[in-house]
């Protein structure tokens, strides 16, 4: 069975830094791209970033450019999301999905919550 678990969500101040986890198990993790996604309250989702099998050229939306900083290690079967200079807007449920042949996004975690307010 395919299982991804976030952790690392929390309420942090404007400025702050937060590093999410993703602990993965049931399927192959070094032949799969990774990503985050992100859902703030009432809105649609929203891809935050990519990590290829490799680690190599990690790809970032332009709003959380320069800030975020996605890696994974292989041997842990883990992904991370390092979160820097947080703004108000960051704040949303946090997922963690993996990739198959058709979609970067086949399969989900249960997310976790980041809440940036002063």
């Amino acid at each position: 069975e395919v299982q991804l678990v976030e952790s690392g969500g929390a309420l942090v101040q404007p400025g702050g830094s937060l590093r999410l986890s993703c602990t993965t198990s049931g399927f192959d993790f070094s032949i799969c791209a990774m990503s985050w996604v992100r859902q703030a309250p009432g809105k649609g989702l929203e891809w935050v970033s990519t990590v290829n099998t490799t680690g190599d050229g990690p790809k970032y939306a332009d709003s959380v450019k320069g800030r975020f900083v996605i890696t994974r290690d292989n041997a842990k079967r883990t992904v991370y999301l390092q979160m820097n200079s947080l703004k108000p807007e960051d704040t949303a449920v946090y997922y963690c999905t993996k990739s198959d042949t058709t979609s970067y996004f086949a399969s989900w975690g249960q997310g976790t919550q980041v809440t940036v307010s002063s």
